[in-house]
């Protein structure tokens, strides 16, 4: 229940976040998209969603380059799950923690990537594959709307600016009285 409790604080406090900023400095008014950033942000707390790509053999998958190579041997919902994961990953890294990048890439394949160019194509493939009929869940959370992805593949450097604002003011609040929350 405490969990519970917990998660749904999370949730509103990254909700406000993301609102505060899309909304407000940012003057996107688009509630699935940010609605689907904040959970994005919400699953990414916990380091093994942010790893759950899986190979054949049960090895995590830690690098896009991997992910990508994961996504073509896949088809269907499977497909598109690693597609939407490669889409949060590099969305995630470039908004969230832009400065982690280099360190991410160093030394792996992923030092040929550019990640805005790879997460925007992955939210495109994901917004414009069939979905079949009553297949709206997945294992890991509900699937948006299609056209969510779409806009978030358009939007991707405007998402990624915005999660970094979402970052400053959960680091440092917005300088007009709100407090600095104390995240674990």
């Amino acid at each position: 229940m405490k969990e519970e409790s917990n998660r749904t604080t999370l949730r509103d406090y990254f909700t406000g976040l993301a609102e505060h900023t899309f909304q407000t400095q940012l003057g996107v008014v688009d509630p699935a998209l940010t609605d689907y950033v904040s959970d994005m942000l919400l699953r990414f707390i916990r380091s093994d969603a942010m790893y759950r790509v899986r190979n054949i053999t049960g090895k995590r998958v830690s690098e896009v380059a991997e992910m990508m190579v994961e996504a073509q041997e896949r088809v269907g919902d499977a497909k598109r799950e690693v597609h939407r994961h490669i889409g949060d990953f590099t969305l995630f890294w470039t908004g969230v923690y832009p400065e982690a990048i280099g360190k991410l890439r160093k030394h792996s394949r992923d030092s040929l990537l550019d990640y805005q160019a790879e997460g925007k194509r992955s939210y495109l493939i994901v917004g414009t594959m069939e979905v079949r009929k009553g297949d709206t869940n997945t294992k890991h959370s509900p699937a948006p709307e299609q056209s969510v992805f779409i806009r978030l593949s358009e939007q991707f450097e405007l998402c990624a600016y915005g999660l970094r604002e979402v970052r400053r003011l959960w680091e440092h609040g917005d300088g007009e009285g709100l407090p600095r929350p104390f995240l674990l």
